[in-house]
């Protein structure tokens, strides 16, 4: 990426603007290769999800997310540019995109802000290939036109917009120009009052029998195919109205601050929301990140019950084994990357809203070389909502849940241009399809595992999404 000496925010006029996106459209005629061009400026305090709503296009890809609990959000609507990839090399594939798309960049502003310069969002599916008419392909990635995001007490907006030898100079500088007029003095627009009066009415149905899927995998790991395997369960849920997934969006990351609320658009108007406790891999200057969560307990009505179900959770066998499986295969599956993970000898205890999980936190410094996708395509998917060992776990669960997960369990994120990025897991989620809701949940199935207990606990995770749709 190509860092101009410019300061967007100076000399910040029409004319000024238009002399610069010339300046860009003669790189790209002697280059004979469009550029991307990344304006990045600082604006007063604005609420990415407020901005997203109010210009929300059902039409337009878009991206969020966020952690409320640290004060951090980034936004993207609309495509500058994207592609699609599928089959075992797709993460290398969006790191080939990403590349050529960083070494034909023109970059302006302060790109020290937290969440300056292009971001490129990312949604892998759970599995390499996706079945014929799902909502999202294997992977996909793009740079918005308009980026919002706020860190703390800064909130940084991002213009991004493909400038090709042929471009109309004009149409450029007027869209840029209204862009930049609205996030400097941006006013939200209420949302407009329902058509139909009352509340909605919703009718629920779940997909497949749960108990008989699990008690299937309990044969297979008797029969020693795999040690565990994750199986989920799909509830759908439909409304007389149509579902607005920011709105949902909004009680989600109300509810749950700990967690990665977020929201994944397509062009054709379909949305996969949620509120995910598990992040799957961040790096920051070098710094991997990651965690083993795997276990689960319900949270208590008092202090005093939930600290018993919670040193019960510490003390179990079946949880602290199948933790474990998860631990054991982030630091498998980074060795060939010459990754050494640091982490503490005993798991610990994650409480969100409703449910506890073991926790383990993992660092690692990234050796030269190494890059988050690297990683990525190491760690994902992880036994916590695969199996182990892996390959026949995962092998086998299309076949036992009945319904293609899509990007639920899928991993997604974003990357900046300097390389760092963070990726989480799609959990407690739901695809929305205009007035339909699919649901998902699910749990890891060890030897012990009980098919009564494990849908007790998957529709204690049902309860994210379902709150927010039925509250």
């Amino acid at each position: 990426m190509t860092i101009l000496p410019l300061d967007p925010t100076a000399n910040a006029n029409p004319a000024a603007l238009g002399s610069f996106l010339r300046q860009c459209r003669d790189a790209a005629a002697r280059d004979g290769q469009p550029k991307l061009v990344s304006i990045t400026v600082t604006v007063g305090a604005l609420d990415p999800l407020a901005v997203l709503e109010s210009i929300f296009e059902p039409g337009e890809p878009h991206f969020y997310t966020e952690r409320p609990s640290l004060q951090s959000a980034v936004s993207g609507a609309e495509v500058a540019v994207a592609h699609t990839a599928a089959g075992p090399g797709r993460f290398a594939a969006v790191q080939a995109f990403i590349d050529r798309t960083l070494a034909n960049t023109l970059a302006v502003g302060d790109l020290s802000a937290p969440f300056s310069g292009p971001h490129f969002f990312t949604a892998f599916a759970f599995q390499d290939e996706v079945e014929p008419g799902e909502a999202f392909p294997a992977a996909r990635v793009f740079v918005p036109r308009w980026q919002v995001a706020r860190a703390g007490d800064v909130t940084t907006a991002v213009a991004n917009l493909l400038v090709t030898p042929e471009a109309d100079l004009a149409q450029l500088t007027e869209r840029v120009w209204r862009a930049h007029g609205k996030f400097r003095g941006f006013r939200y627009q209420a949302p407009v009052a329902e058509a139909s009066p009352g509340r909605p009415a919703f009718a629920v149905k779940d997909a497949g029998d749960y108990r008989a899927a699990v008690a299937c995998g309990l044969d297979r790991i008797a029969a020693g195919e795999f040690r565990k395997i994750v199986v989920a369960r799909a509830r759908d849920i439909g409304s007389d109205r149509p579902l607005h997934p920011l709105r949902l969006l909004n009680g989600l990351r109300q509810r749950y601050p700990d967690c990665y609320a977020f929201s994944v658009g397509n062009e054709r108007g379909d949305s996969f929301i949620g509120a995910s406790p598990e992040r799957l891999v961040r790096v920051s200057k070098g710094v991997l990140e990651t965690e083993a969560l795997a276990g689960s307990a319900p949270r208590g009505a008092g202090a005093s019950e939930d600290a018993a179900l919670a040193d019960g959770l510490q003390h179990s066998e079946k949880d602290l084994r199948e933790q474990r499986h998860v631990l054991d295969s982030i630091v498998r599956r980074l060795a060939p990357l010459g990754v050494v993970p640091e982490f503490p000898g005993e798991p610990g205890i994650k409480r969100l809203a409703n449910v506890q999980h073991l926790h383990t936190p993992v660092t690692a410094e990234l050796p030269a070389g190494v890059r988050l996708l690297d990683a990525l395509a190491q760690l994902h998917p992880t036994p916590a909502v695969g199996g182990t060992p892996r390959e026949p776990a995962v092998a086998r669960i299309r076949e036992l849940e009945g319904f293609p997960r899509g990007l639920y369990a899928g991993a997604l994120g974003w990357i900046n241009s300097r390389g760092g990025g963070e990726f989480f897991v799609g959990l407690r989620s739901a695809l929305i399809q205009g007035a339909t809701a699919r649901l998902y949940a699910g749990a890891g199935i060890v030897a012990g595992s009980s098919p009564d207990r494990e849908y007790a606990e998957t529709e204690l995770k049902f309860r994210a999404m379902q709150d927010a749709l039925l509250g």
